[in-house]
């Protein structure tokens, strides 16, 4: 797992793109402590840089930037390609290549040399974010694996164009401007991040999972995707599994028992997060099946038992008879961990599992390089309850009939001019009750769950992001509908940016078995009821129950957040004052100040608890501050 940074310029001589790079690099150096590199050619006006943890083939020979042997492509490449042995065992058999050594870097340079760089894509089984130089062409490629497990940022600003894997590497370059998107920031003031393709800075944006962009010096980048996951989950519902629920379970099983191994592939230690729920259990049991009694696991507790979730965790470690690790944090170790969020995050991102999730990263690295985590299965296996409700909602909402919708309506005209608090709440509830398709309304049930501190209506500002269509037809339910909308949303914009800046910023690479493309399309081809299953995860509950007895993970699902809304009214409450002070915020464009001081009077004195809109707040005021800070 690396980090890489590059930009393409007219102007600048060798020495000083060098420089650029140089700066550039060292701002992502946790992403890769062990290697640098970089390559420029003052010519053809291209810096490449890159900074390397060392996974797999720990020699020189895994050095990036690489350049194929062929000398036409230059590569930095941040991943893993789980299926490299057999993609280097076809290339073998079809010609004699001398392997300079054994990374899976190689391979991907050989095949876009054979193959060209669309075709290898296609047959790449990972996780990935790559730029590819074509020297012959003057031609610049980059990549993003389709489950947007690994990151990648591009755009064009004042005549240079950047690709980095955080954006926080282009702030060196004299370039680059750090002018805030209010698009974006109003996304991040609704979900609580900031949603792919947008990114927090203007002209700059996320390449989307499962595309590439080809771009020369002189042109503007073109977009074009390699995996269109509509068109595979529509594939995969007419082409629905077909066997009973036990020979479901068992295809499941051998799928995930292939992808565990060729992840538990590296040449340093592997170890795996335990939380003791469903999809970090099932993914121990099946490491133990592949390395019986040689895994080591995980697992962070509270001092607060309502939040404690380690001992289910310990449960199922004895059980597996795993080398188990229990870090318990005190509220004071919690506490210490939320001023440094901003060096972890490049951009505003206030999901409160942030906290242990990055203490849990820090932890785990003092034992391993490598962890596997559960990241998707909720996605793919329906673990949240907000698919049912929202589903369950929509369905009362059309079956309204015309005249309700009609009365309805003159309310909501009658009311559009009223600012009392009662008047506000039930307008809200109408405009529920009033949007003109399931996909609509689901964005907004998602977004009110979340926050509301935005200043504008979604459909007003960013439609591409709120408004993506639901694929619903008779084959596909509307609850598998929305997970699957999660799937490409939810899940690389919030979920796998989490995990990916925790793990990072301590030099700590996850994989998540979940997240092979292939199981993923197996997963969409069950029936529902083989994997919703009422809420129970179907089969893959019946493939844990083959490593963990049932009374052991039969339990309600816990989520992995602090207990922010004491902490608010107590320890975090001066640096709250702080940061949402009248004075700080009184005159920002992108929230209503006076909505805020409200909310947060409110919740000190304990009339009621606004922890969500108001950490949402609090993490891009600290993010704001650590801007500023930098460009003091």
């Amino acid at each position: 797992m690396c980090g890489l940074v590059g930009f393409l310029n007219k102007g600048s001589s060798k020495d000083q793109a060098f420089s650029h790079l140089k700066t550039m690099m060292d701002s992502i150096t946790s992403r890769g402590p062990d290697d640098e590199g970089h390559w420029c050619d003052e010519k053809a006006q291209i810096a490449m840089g890159f900074r390397r943890l060392s996974i797999q083939d720990l020699s020189q020979a895994g050095h990036q930037p690489m350049q194929s042997v062929c000398k036409r492509y230059m590569l930095v490449f941040n991943g893993e390609i789980y299926n490299f042995q057999e993609l280097r065992a076809q290339l073998d058999a079809a010609e004699n290549i001398e392997w300079q050594g054994h990374s899976d870097t190689e391979v991907i340079l050989a095949l876009i040399s054979r193959v060209g760089l669309e075709a290898t894509l296609v047959k790449l089984n990972g996780m990935f974010a790559l730029a590819v130089w074509d020297i012959s062409e003057q031609r610049l490629f980059l990549a993003r694996d389709r489950l947007g497990e690994k990151p990648l940022y591009y755009g064009r600003q004042n005549g240079t164009f950047f690709f980095a894997s955080e954006v926080r590497a282009l702030a060196p370059h004299p370039d680059f401007s750090a002018d805030i998107d209010p698009a974006s920031a109003n996304a991040y003031f609704r979900f609580a991040y900031v949603p792919d393709p947008l990114s927090i800075f203007k002209n700059i944006q996320k390449l989307p999972p499962g595309h590439f962009v080809s771009i020369r010096v002189d042109e503007a980048a073109q977009l074009h995707s390699f995996w269109k996951p509509e068109d595979q989950f529509t594939a995969a519902r007419a082409n629905a599994f077909q066997g009973s629920r036990d020979e479901a379970a068992a295809e499941l099983k051998s799928r995930l028992l292939k992808g565990i191994e060729q992840r538990m592939i590296a040449d340093v230690p592997v170890g795996a997060f335990l939380s003791g729920g469903i999809d970090s259990s099932c993914v121990v049991g099946l490491m133990n099946e592949v390395a019986p009694g040689r895994v080591r696991s995980f697992a962070i507790g509270f001092d607060h038992p309502r939040f404690d979730e380690s001992p289910h965790a310990e449960a199922v470690a004895k059980h597996l008879n795993t080398e188990h690790v229990t870090f318990k944090m005190s509220e004071a170790d919690c506490l210490d961990v939320i001023p440094t969020l901003q060096d972890v995050y490049d951009e505003p991102f206030s999901d409160p599992s942030q906290v242990p999730t990055t203490l849990l990263c820090r932890l785990a690295r003092k034992h391993v390089t490598v962890t596997m985590a559960g990241d998707g299965g909720d996605e793919l296996f329906g673990g949240y309850g907000r698919y049912w409700e929202a589903a369950g909602h929509w369905r009362k909402v059309a079956g309204l009939s015309d005249r309700r919708r009609g009365f309805n309506k003159s309310i909501l005209n009658r009311l559009s001019g009223s600012n009392s608090r009662l008047a506000r709440k039930f307008q809200k509830k109408l405009h529920r009750l009033h949007h003109a398709s399931p996909s609509e309304y689901y964005a907004n049930h998602v977004s009110r769950w979340r926050t509301d501190m935005g200043l504008y209506d979604a459909e007003n500002i960013a439609p591409n992001i709120y408004n993506d269509p639901l694929i619903l037809n008779d084959d596909i339910s509307l609850e598998r509908s929305l997970m699957h909308r999660d799937t490409i949303s939810y899940l690389p914009s919030n979920l796998l940016v989490k995990t990916d800046r925790a793990s990072m910023s301590t030099s700590l690479e996850i994989r998540s078995p979940f997240l092979d493309h292939e199981l993923v399309e197996f997963i969409w081809s069950l029936p529902d009821a083989y994997t919703v299953d009422d809420h129970k995860k179907g089969v893959l509950r019946d493939v844990l129950y083959q490593y963990v007895d049932q009374s052991i993970v039969d339990r309600p699902k816990q989520g992995f957040e602090p207990p922010l809304v004491d902490w608010l009214r107590g320890p975090l409450k001066g640096w709250a004052d702080d940061l949402l002070s009248w004075d700080r915020i009184k005159d920002t464009p992108y929230y209503n100040p006076k909505v805020v001081q409200a909310r947060w009077q409110d919740h000190r004195s304990g009339k009621r608890a606004w922890t969500y809109s108001l950490w949402t707040v609090l993490m891009f005021e600290a993010w704001l501050e650590k801007q500023q800070a930098h460009r003091a």
